[in-house]
């Protein structure tokens, strides 16, 4: 019956999300250290489920970035070095500052009446920005990593008014995750190495300032490059 067949394939995708979700998050976590390798069957026999679901999740995280297949090894997750980083840093600036000098602005002079719909997405998106900020001041990264990642992804969506722009920026944020984790996790106290200006730059998209912003985003990127020059100094700098 068709029916049953289209049944089978939505239940097959969402089973296949739900798996490269939660191999994501063990990435995010740490857990799955770089250069991990597994393969399709290791993966099917540790979640109890077939080998198709699990083969389309993988493929799917290799499209991400955050795995590498090798035809006669299966898959390993995805080593990014601090060069990686620092390109990934730099296109995410180059993206972002043009998008929040585009559209950040719009609303204020283009609407005299707020829009009450973005006006609720911003009061989400800065409540995600409140918990974020809470988490990296305290640097509880567990906590952090989540709000952070939907906080970006939110906003991205809402300023940017354009998907694949978004989820470009969307990936480029878990990817910067999945390479800092590990060293972030390494560090005796990691909060002062967090960035915590999330509700300064919601605040200054709610108020439609670009030039806000865009000073708000150049911070974060001077951070993460700062950073970055501590992981190649070594231990201690």
């Amino acid at each position: 019956m068709p029916g049953t067949s289209a049944n089978s394939a939505v239940t097959r995708s969402t089973l296949s999300r739900q798996i490269a979700d939660a191999l994501r998050d063990e990435v995010l976590a740490g857990r799955l250290r770089a250069g991990r390798e597994f393969t399709v069957k290791q993966i099917a026999e540790q979640y109890g489920v077939s080998a198709t679901p699990v083969r389309e999740a993988l493929v799917d995280l290799c499209a991400q970035g955050l795995l590498d297949s090798d035809q006669h090894r299966g898959f390993r997750v995805h080593g990014f070095s601090v060069a990686d980083f620092r390109d990934m840093v730099e296109a995410r600036m180059l993206v972002v500052e043009g998008v929040f000098r585009r559209h950040a602005p719009a609303a204020r002079a283009a609407r005299p009446e707020p829009d009450p719909g973005v006006g609720v997405v911003l009061v989400s998106i800065r409540r995600r920005g409140e918990a974020a900020a809470r988490a990296a001041r305290a640097g509880d990264l567990d906590v952090l990593i989540g709000y952070d990642i939907r906080f970006w992804h939110e906003l991205g969506r809402l300023v940017a008014r354009n998907a694949p722009i978004a989820d470009f920026l969307h990936r480029l944020r878990v990817q910067t995750w999945a390479f800092s984790v590990p060293h972030l996790r390494a560090e005796r106290d990691p909060a002062g190495r967090l960035w915590a200006g999330h509700v300064e730059l919601v605040d200054a998209v709610t108020r439609g300032d670009a030039e806000a912003a865009v000073a708000v985003v150049r911070d974060h990127h001077a951070h993460s490059l700062a950073w970055a020059d501590r992981l190649e100094a070594g231990p201690g700098a």
